[in-house]
């Protein structure tokens, strides 16, 4: 791919013109939400670029559908369908090609360029889409051994179905916040002394507040209700992939989580990147997922063994001291199973799955304990202090804590990346 005539783009960012995500921003002239694209440091502003005379010329596949990039989400651009998102990437990227074949468009047009193409740092991040429903599975294979056998000892880490199935719950699409956004510390039910002959609560403020390095997938077209998506047609209901931490209180969950699953312990916070990473930008990266060796159901047999993606990733926490520490490095690839499949087996049932809706892949991490996507897993099950730098120790965060987590891959000067994914850790509101 060739370069790109923007500048201050340099080889190591993660929005080169091999990427070209997608978002939401609003900008000091217009604080109205809508589209935009990441190159380099800069923003390409869709809504402005829409008024340009050639727009329908250069975009037929968007002909009497342009107000989609005015509105306040990427849902009704998503429902169109990979054709459409391919076809209008491939032409912002040929605009933004120092080879480009129309240099009169944005190049060469200083009053459109210079109300367009803005920095990022004036503009204002605001979620991608509209998020109607969220599902969180249980997809890396060394956190669910790592943490299974915390619990129940190796021989019995992974449940009898962990092999045969995705594994998933429905989480809370209401507190899905974009990156930046404070957490508050949640509030909830603990059980102090797991021990005790009387199992007697308390309700205050989680004191094991975790995070959960994952990939997010973001749907496009929806299915029918009643009628499943085969698992070898649902990368095309596949709008792209964001960053998610979802954000865990251990010793809530421990309480309640028996016999349904997560609840008050998981519905406090997810964040996401603000940046949409659309399916055909990760196609170089495909790589095998983690070997399965149980026989799967038909409706889960993908045909190929490239189903995952090898997107390095890393989490930092800056301690209120300022001190950041990068407390974990792992892969994307750590995963058992793939999107599609969570896709196929969601839906198998019947379960209609809406365009915006969001599917994460659970904790990824990798085999080493240094790869660890959870501070549960890093500390030990909370028994072992995680150091930092500036002489701190974390077992799970403290009130003022930041994490940031990346996600990159590819060469220099073609990077694809996904911007940051944060979020502080603000003080319980008193009961």
């Amino acid at each position: 791919m060739s370069s790109t005539w923007v500048p201050d783009v340099s080889p190591e960012t993660p929005f080169s013109l091999a990427n070209i995500p997608f978002g939401i921003i609003s900008t000091p002239s217009d604080p109205a939400p809508h589209a935009a694209v990441a190159i380099g440091p800069h923003v390409l502003d869709l809504k402005v670029l829409a008024t340009h005379g050639k727009f329908a010329e250069l975009f037929p596949s968007l002909k009497g559908k342009d107000n989609v990039l005015s509105e306040s989400s990427l849902n009704s651009f998503a429902a169109l369908g990979r054709e459409v998102h391919r076809d209008v990437r491939r032409t912002i990227q040929e605009l933004l090609s120092t080879e480009t074949g129309y240099p009169e468009v944005l190049r060469d047009n200083d009053e459109l360029r210079q109300k367009a193409l803005l920095p990022q740092r004036s503009v204002k991040m605001h979620l991608p889409v509209s998020i109607g429903d969220y599902t969180d599975f249980y997809a890396g294979y060394h956190h669910a051994y790592a943490v299974g056998a915390m619990f129940r000892g190796p021989q019995h880490a992974l449940q009898p179905n962990y092999t045969h199935l995705p594994v998933g719950y429905h989480g809370r699409a209401s507190t899905i916040v974009v990156s930046g956004t404070s957490i508050r510390r949640p509030n909830g039910q603990i059980l102090l002394d797991p021990t005790a002959e009387l199992k007697q609560p308390i309700t205050g403020p989680s004191r094991r507040v975790d995070i959960e390095l994952e990939l997010g997938c973001i749907i496009a077209k929806p299915n029918q209700m009643g009628t499943p998506i085969k698992v070898t047609q649902a990368e095309d209901h596949i709008f792209g992939y964001v960053l998610l931490n979802d954000w865990s209180a251990r010793d809530i969950q421990t309480w309640e989580y028996i016999p349904l699953g997560p609840f008050n312990s998981k519905n406090f916070a997810s964040t996401i990147s603000p940046w949409v990473v659309l399916a055909d930008a990760l196609e170089p990266f495909r790589t095998k997922a983690i070997e399965n060796k149980t026989v799967l159901q038909d409706y889960l047999k993908e045909g190929r063994e490239d189903t995952v993606f090898d997107i390095e990733l890393e989490v930092d926490i800056q301690t209120p001291e300022r001190d950041t520490t990068t407390i974990s490095r792992t892969s994307s690839k750590n995963l058992m199973w793939s999107f599609p499949q969570m896709i196929a087996h969601h839906s198998l049932g019947g379960c209609r799955m809406n365009t915006g809706d969001l599917l994460g892949s659970g904790t990824i991490s990798g085999p080493d304990p240094k790869e660890s996507g959870s501070l549960l897993e890093l500390s030990k099950g909370g028994k072992e202090d995680i150091m930092l730098y500036g002489m701190d120790v974390r077992r799970f965060l403290k009130d003022g804590d930041i994490i940031t987590i990346r996600g990159t891959c590819g060469e220099p000067g073609q990077r694809i990346g996904f911007g940051e994914c944060v979020g502080r850790i603000e003080t319980a509101l008193p009961l």
